[in-house]
Parts: C-alpha cells; sequence; structure tokens
C-alpha cells in the first residue's frame, strides 16, 4: 500500500490545533448565522439559504475526499495554513460581490477549505497512544469549536448583519486563527506514514460510525443553514443570535461528559441515549409557553445534536492503527458531508409547512434512536461494541 511520509517534529501536542481551532469556531459561528441573515440586505433572495447550505456541505464532501492525500504530502502544520488562507479569501470574495453566483462558488470553495481543516485538527489530535487519550482531546476539540461558535453568534448583536463589514470582521477573524501554526512550528505529531482506507476496508469500520456521523450531518447542517431563519419568524436578529449561541453553548458544555463517557459506555447506547435527549429537546421547544422553556430545549438540541460526532468518530478509530488514523477521519466526516448536503434540501422541504423544521429533527433523532437500539442489542449478542468486524487495519 502506498504511503506518503510526513516531516514532523516528535512531540504531538494539542496547543497549536485548539488555537487555532478556537479561533476559527468564533469566525464560522458568526458566520453560519450571518449568512442566512444577510440575505436580504445584499439584494438576495431568502430562499438561497438552503442551497448556500448545501453546497457549502457538497465543498465539505469534495474535501473530505482530498483532505488526507494533501496532509500526506505537505504535513499538518502547512496544510492547516493553506486550507485557513483559502476560507479567508472566500469569504472576502462574498463580502465584495453581492451576487448569488459568487456566493454560491464562494461557500462550496469554503467547504473543501474546511473539509482540510477538520481532517487536519481531529487527525492531529486523535494520534495519541491510548483510547481514553484520544477520547479526551476529541473532548477538547469539540469544546472549543463549539463554545467558539457559540462566542461567534454574539457577532450578530455586535456587528449586525448588514454591508461588507461583518463579513470582513470574519475573514480578519479566520485570518487569526492561520498564527498559531505560523507562530509555534513545533508539536505536531510524529513522523508517521499516512496511509488511505481501501473501498475493501470501508465495511470493516463499525456501521454504528457511519450512522452516527451521517445523521449528525443531516441534524447539524439543518441547524446550521437553516434555524436561524426559523427563529427569524418569532425573535428579532440579537435574540436569534442568543438563542443560537444557546444552542451552540449546549454542543460545548454536553462535552467533557461526552469524553467521560466515551470510554465507560457502549458507544451504540450512549448514541440511543443522546437521540432520546434531542426528541425531548423538541419537545421542550414546542410546548414551552415561557422564554425559560424555549432557552432550556434549545440548550439540549444542542447537546443531543453536537454529541454524535464525537460518540461515532472515537467508534471508527477504536481499532485503527495509527498510520490510517488520518485516512478514517476523513472517511467519518465524509460521512458527516453527505448527510450536511442532503440535510438542508430535505429540511428546506419540510419549512414549507409550520413547524416542518421541527418534525425533521424529530424524524431524524427517532431513527436513529430505533437503530442504534437495535445495534445495541445486536453487539451484546455477539460480545462486542459495535466493532465485531472493526479488526486492526494495519496492512
Amino acid at each position: 500500500m502506498q504511503q506518503n511520509p510526513v516531516i514532523q517534529a516528535d512531540r504531538n501536542s494539542p496547543l497549536v490545533p485548539v488555537l487555532s481551532l478556537s479561533l476559527f469556531a468564533i469566525a464560522s459561528g458568526y458566520l453560519m448565522s450571518l449568512i442566512p441573515l444577510a440575505l436580504e440586505s445584499r439584494g438576495m433572495s431568502v430562499s438561497l439559504a438552503s442551497w448556500l447550505a448545501s453546497v457549502f456541505y457538497a465543498g465539505l464532501l469534495g474535501g473530505a475526499l482530498i483532505s488526507a492525500r494533501i496532509v500526506g504530502r505537505f504535513g499538518h502544520r502547512k496544510s492547516l495554513v493553506a486550507f485557513l488562507l483559502v476560507v479567508v479569501g472566500t469569504v472576502a470574495v462574498m463580502a465584495v460581490f453581492g451576487s448569488a453566483p459568487a456566493w454560491l462558488v464562494g461557500r462550496f470553495i469554503a467547504g473543501v477549505a474546511v473539509a482540510g481543516v477538520f481532517v487536519v485538527i481531529e487527525s492531529w489530535l486523535l494520534m495519541a497512544d491510548t483510547e481514553k487519550a484520544r477520547a479526551k482531546r476529541l473532548g477538547l476539540y469539540m469544546a472549543s469549536l463549539y463554545g467558539g461558535s457559540a462566542l461567534g453568534q454574539l457577532g450578530i448583536g455586535l456587528f449586525g448583519t448588514n454591508d461588507a463589514l461583518p463579513l470582513m470582521i470574519v475573514a480578519s477573524i479566520f485570518f487569526a486563527a492561520v498564527l498559531p501554526p505560523v507562530v509555534f512550528k513545533n508539536g505536531r505529531p510524529k513522523a508517521v506514514g499516512h496511509s488511505s482506507i481501501k473501498v475493501s476496508e470501508m465495511k470493516l469500520l463499525p456501521s454504528a460510525a457511519y450512522i452516527g456521523c451521517i445523521v449528525s450531518g443531516l441534524v447539524l447542517g439543518s441547524i446550521y443553514g437553516l434555524l436561524p431563519l426559523e427563529l427569524e419568524s418569532k425573535y428579532s436578529h440579537s435574540q436569534v443570535g442568543a438563542l443560537m449561541a444557546i444552542v451552540i453553548l449546549g454542543g460545548m458544555i454536553v462535552q467533557p461528559l461526552v469524553s467521560w463517557l466515551n470510554s465507560r459506555v457502549e458507544k451504540a447506547l450512549l448514541m440511543a441515549v443522546f437521540c432520546f435527549t434531542g426528541l425531548l429537546s423538541i419537545a421542550m421547544i414546542e410546548i414551552a409557553t415561557v422564554a425559560g422553556g424555549v432557552m432550556a430545549g434549545m440548550f439540549l438540541l444542542g447537546a443531543s445534536a453536537f454529541a454524535l460526532y464525537p460518540v461515532a468518530i472515537t467508534l471508527a478509530c477504536r481499532n485503527v492503527c495509527e498510520s490510517k488514523i488520518v485516512a478514517a477521519a476523513e472517511l467519518m466526516l465524509l460521512s458527516y458531508s453527505v448527510g450536511s448536503v442532503v440535510g438542508p434540501v430535505l429540511a428546506g422541504k419540510a419549512m414549507q409547512v409550520k413547524g416542518g423544521l421541527m418534525f425533521y429533527f424529530v424524524v431524524c433523532f427517532a431513527a436513529t434512536l430505533l437503530y442504534m437500539l437495535v445495534s445495541t442489542k445486536r453487539n451484546r449478542h455477539t460480545g462486542t461494541d459495535g466493532v465485531d468486524n472493526a479488526v486492526s487495519m494495519d496492512m
């Protein structure tokens, strides 16, 4: 099997990727709510929002197919810098050109680059010696990602959504994310050969991991792309930003719990628990008669939606040899991207009727809950934790 050697430092520190990710997440959090809310002020139809979300995740899907090869050739640090600079460029283009074609192309290219950012940072952190260490690092990764995203939501109230200024602020924060890997050149993963996973080997990864990542994409793609529009029909822009921040704050605060449970609870069962929590959150949002009830529901929605991906990816990487961590992370991102491309389109159609987006979330959570319960029962029967086929792929 062909391998791409990477010249790396001898100590793998999480400092650089976490610092860079935190700044990246702040910019992304602001941008995700800014895009659908800024369409009308830039002379575009709000119906473009679902297509902008889908084209971004289509780019994410494409980027997931090529990112591992780029990392294998240029290394983690240089690849991270390059991917982030591409993201900066796409946001700058959107600030200058307020047209649908420019925004669609920009979001597609941004999706490709963001896929690279995720593959670099996830594989950087997952290249640890033990499953427990991987779970802790992934918990830190998720907390930084969602904490930064929640903080970024406050930009809606601080800087607004009109004109090019908000986009230029976003581009500046993205550029700041380039500085950690440029300034700190040590602490990269140790030198290993990164090899790809063959098509025949893809079936060796547990199916629950693929399902978890796909459903995570189905739900999160719609939360990022369409939930601000759903909330805008009931609340002001500043309230929308605050509620989106609560959703993402829920995703951040649950990460230490996910990290603790990840090495102690059967992973398919753990994903089932979070899907049940998701159903509970939708019920709370729909029947709440006071603001506190809506806020609590939004918090639980974020906690359940953002918990699926870290559980699924640690399940996928459980028995994977170190040389294929990058490829496994790429496969999980690919699965997430498939869900993220399809999700906003399906959710957009569901939104044509009142309450359609919440019904869409119910269907996603309920179907996954049933699948994970069946998978848990099957795994207990075979005496595995969803990894009966996930043998070490050290070729």
